[in-house]
């Protein structure tokens, strides 16, 4: 109760602002920033620097409601006819969901789309963001690439002198962990069926794979199912060799318990604090997911991207539109705003230059650790475009993954039932 009153309040409050500023001549939009401090501090700051530049434009920037969720709180606004004229937070499972509405509007018919993705460097990157229409609904904002990090410490007391890139290689290395008493990967999440999980343990291995082969295309399964049985394969060959626990040992990869985990770039200021000694380079090194021997050569290295970006709805006034957009182009003009945005928020840029673009050579040079996510970021692949995106994926590890891993099913059976069970979700 009290979350939808805020909610309300607030969407009375955003009426209220952008009244008042129309009656004074301004071109006014608001903006929704996601529910997270930083993010708000910095879409707060560009729109004070924006309106500075451009006294006849008035962008209110506001945080939407995090209860019950933040989608929640955007399908509910829509409904009432209070969306706002754009917000970030925007993930493409959830942006398909916003499309087959016809709630957002097409970004690539906007002025200046192709010098926007010019000048932010990002025309490779933005290729996996096309919707099954052709057009660009969703302007990616941030990426986090996930990487897989080794303890390569530990791999040189067990005698191992090279990081292994390969399934085979990977077992090899386990077998000297366990007889160590130590765990090659622990992760209790593999056994729970959270639609999101899927991300981090399935599609880095399958993007590894089979790169921009889409697992799933309008309302058919075209995932690469050779690709789907080399994971399912992987797992099921750990799980019976009892190289990974799926119990709870907190913090296991920087307590040296586990040699290997998948990592995404938000661990690392927490390790700053509790694991200093965790240090890229010394204690662990980043590298991207492994793939089968007989794969060399061919798989396109690839692994799954957390991102997420903005949109623009359908629903608010042609001038608000084009207001929000004139300061999105605005905000993405320059490689300077997107440091503020990383410093601010050490979530990584959009950007197929990051790595190299001196702009951030200063900020990366004092974090070695995100330098690997900076150069994987145009090999990271954002989720597939799918309204039911959650069912899938829930879908995904209650019929495949999960008892693959329990030893329940062989790999072949698994999929032949998860496949079924999608099917069943794309053809209600």
């Amino acid at each position: 109760m009290l979350a939808k009153k805020w909610s309300l309040t607030l969407t009375l409050v955003c009426v209220l602002v952008l009244a008042v500023s129309v009656a004074a001549g301004a071109k006014s939009a608001i903006f929704w920033t996601a529910p997270n401090p930083s993010q708000e501090v910095f879409w707060h700051e560009m729109a004070e620097r924006f309106m500075e530049e451009n006294p006849e434009y008035q962008i209110q920037v506001l945080p939407m409601a995090e209860a019950p969720s933040s989608e929640a709180t955007i399908l509910t606004a829509i409904a009432g006819g209070t969306a706002p004229a754009a917000s970030e937070n925007i993930f493409i499972g959830f942006g398909a969901e916003l499309w087959e509405s016809d709630a957002l509007v097409p970004l690539d018919t906007l002025p200046g789309w192709d010098e926007l993705i010019a000048a932010r460097n990002m025309e490779e990157a933005i290729k996996s963001w096309a919707f099954p229409d052709g057009h660009y609904y969703i302007l990616p904002i941030y990426s986090n690439p996930i990487l897989y990090g080794w303890r390569i410490d530990i791999l040189e007391e067990l005698g191992v002198d090279s990081i292994p890139e390969t399934y085979e290689e990977i077992m090899e290395v386990a077998k000297l962990a366990q007889e160590e008493d130590l765990f090659l990967m622990v992760r209790p999440a593999l056994v729970k069926p959270n639609w999101w999980e899927r991300w981090f343990d399935f599609f880095t291995l399958y993007y590894a794979i089979s790169g921009d082969v889409p697992f799933i295309t309008g309302n058919e399964i075209t995932a690469d199912e050779e690709a789907v049985l080399e994971v399912f394969q992987f797992y099921y060959d750990l799980a019976k060799e009892k190289y990974i626990l799926t119990q709870e040992i907190p913090d296991a990869f920087p307590t040296g318990m586990a040699i290997w985990s998948e990592l995404g770039p938000w661990v690392f200021p927490g390790w700053r604090e509790q694991y200093p000694e965790m240090v890229h380079g010394e204690t662990f090194k980043l590298t991207m997911p492994p793939i089968p021997e007989n794969r060399k050569g061919e798989a396109t290295g690839n692994t799954f991207a957390d991102a997420k970006g903005l949109v623009l709805y359908a629903q608010a006034s042609k001038e608000a539109q084009e207001a929000v957009w004139e300061f999105i182009r605005w905000v993405f003009s320059k490689p300077e705003h997107d440091l503020l945005w990383m410093e601010t928020t050490s979530l990584p840029p959009v950007r197929d230059d990051l790595a190299e673009n001196p702009v951030f050579a200063d900020y990366l040079a004092q974090a070695p650790a995100l330098v690997p996510y900076a150069e994987s970021l145009a090999s990271a692949v954002p989720p597939f475009t799918h309204s039911q995106f959650a069912d899938i994926q829930t879908a995904l590890g209650e019929e495949g993954l999960i008892p693959v891993v329990r030893l329940q099913k062989t790999p072949e059976q698994a999929w032949e039932d998860a496949k079924a069970a999608i099917n069943q979700i794309l053809n209600r």
